[in-house]
């Protein structure tokens, strides 16, 4: 069973790595949606996979490193692409959320990132 929580934050930053000329080198902001997933079985007394309370618990943290700030100032997001966010998302939460299996972020209404863990 996979479930997931949602969270939004505002922040800015700029892509220092883009060609030059290029739109997203300038500083700007977004409305940052980001869907944290684990993945486990159903216990059988709960009837569920994870409380979402203890899924917001682990990402609030994070949500409050990120909201309101500069990324590109946030150690390990020098260059803030989505990828990149959503793997420092999955560094940060793993350790103490080991049914974590996608991190999803979505910069724009119709562009965004899933990220499964590979790199870990």
């Amino acid at each position: 069973m996979n479930i997931f929580k949602e969270f939004t934050f505002e922040a800015a930053h700029r892509l220092p790595n883009v060609p030059p000329g290029h739109k997203c080198s300038r500083l700007h902001g977004h409305s940052y949606r980001v869907e944290i997933h684990v993945s486990g079985p159903v216990g059988e007394q709960s009837g569920w996979v994870m409380d979402f309370s203890d899924l917001k618990e682990a990402f609030e943290p994070l949500r409050l490193k990120l909201d309101h700030y500069y990324l590109n100032e946030i150690e390990g997001l020098e260059n803030p692409t989505s990828e990149n966010l959503s793997r420092w998302i999955w560094k940060r939460l793993r350790p103490g959320l080991p049914l974590l299996s996608r991190v999803v972020v979505r910069e724009t209404c119709t562009s965004g990132c899933v990220y499964q863990g590979e790199d870990d």
